[in-house]
């Protein structure tokens, strides 16, 4: 190695499996210079990573230019192919784990894990230069070959879990749609004790009635418009819309008193499953600004609505596909519909194009 011609990179040696590995702090604006992408051209099996998705990339971007003070990224994981050399500061105990690391300027660094945060951080450089003196963390393997990389980033995402959409949004601060929703989740009558606010999907044992990803789609689709003006303002209009929504489905009560179960009411009915949820929500927002000073009263109607599964000639093919619950978009409206029309409220333009094509399709069913 040419002294002369080489990265030095403040390290910390470990050891995995018998194989050192080093741990470092790259300045972000040297992250884009020496970190490369796999060739795309190359078939997968000659290929040590999957394709860059480009479209991922400005949500990252974003992020890190609206949260300066705030982002967080994990470590990038990198191969390098080419002359390394670890000049520890001593020969003993934690002194001989410090040092720096010795890398050749013709030695390759290839993203094992991270490489969308790579392009994501040099499209961030080029609207905020001043980001460039900031650090990530980077954690360096000596590359063994196109087999070992391509088991390197089999084994790093094999065990890779995200978490769910509930948990997502009760750990989000930033997101004011979030901060509604866990309110309302907590404060209000309609789903107090009822919420789980970690899982997206329930089963068939658990105690709770709706999920917090659900109660989040519900009030996100009742608030799609630009008057309310803080946080406190729409939770109070949603716990004020979801307690009056309550008063006219008593099974929810039923399952808080412990007089049901919730497995029976999500088993037997649709008004306590996601997509009636974002249906309540959808005719809310449109009652509330046709009908602002008479919508609870309009919403009494919902007390006539039969929701039992068991009542196909309602909602088969409606919110129900062969007996299940379906959540596609087209069903979401079919479901909207029915409410609406239940509560006296006419039907926009799409939603009667999907009422339509329902309609033709049970009058003349293959």
């Amino acid at each position: 190695m040419d002294p002369s011609f080489e990265y030095i990179f403040p390290a910390i040696r470990g050891i995995q499996a018998g194989r050192e590995y080093f741990v470092s702090m790259c300045p972000l604006r040297v992250i884009p210079r020496i970190f490369l992408f796999d060739e795309e051209e190359l078939m997968p099996e000659f290929r040590a990573q999957r394709i860059l998705n480009r479209a991922r990339v400005p949500e990252i971007t974003q992020y890190v230019l609206k949260n300066k003070n705030s982002y967080v990224f994990s470590a990038i994981t990198a191969s390098l192919d080419g002359a390394v050399h670890f000049k520890s500061m001593g020969t003993s105990g934690e002194a001989d784990r410090l040092g720096a690391l010795h890398v050749d300027m013709s030695a390759r660094f290839i993203i094992n894990d991270g490489q969308h945060r790579r392009a994501a951080i040099e499209q961030a450089l080029a609207n905020a230069p001043e980001l460039g003196d900031e650090t990530i963390a980077v954690v360096f393997f000596i590359d063994r070959g196109l087999e070992r990389s391509q088991q390197m980033f089999s084994d790093l995402n094999r065990h890779a879990v995200r978490p769910s959409r509930s948990l997502g949004l009760l750990y989000d601060h930033r997101n004011d749609l979030s901060k509604i929703a866990k309110l309302v989740a907590l404060k209000s009558t309609a789903f107090k004790d009822l919420v789980e606010m970690e899982r997206s999907t329930l089963s068939e044992r658990s105690r709770k009635l709706f999920t917090l990803s659900a109660i989040y789609t519900g009030c996100s689709v009742l608030l799609d418009t630009d008057e309310y003006t803080n946080v406190e303002h729409a939770s109070n209009v949603c716990i004020e819309f979801w307690d009056e929504i309550a008063n006219y489905i008593p099974e929810w009560e039923l399952v808080r008193s412990s007089r049901m179960t919730a497995g029976e009411i999500r088993r037997d009915f649709l008004h306590s499953h996601a997509i009636a949820l974002q249906a309540f929500g959808m005719v809310g927002r449109d009652l509330m600004q046709s009908d602002r000073n008479n919508w609870k009263n309009r919403l009494a109607a919902i007390g006539n609505i039969d929701w039992s599964k068991s009542n196909a000639n309602i909602w088969e093919g409606r919110a129900l596909i062969g007996g299940r619950v379906s959540k596609s978009s087209n069903n979401v409206t079919l479901t909207t519909n029915y409410i609406k029309r239940q509560l006296g409220l006419k039907l926009g333009p799409e939603e009667k194009r999907v009422e339509q094509m329902f309609e033709r399709g049970h009058k003349n069913p293959k």
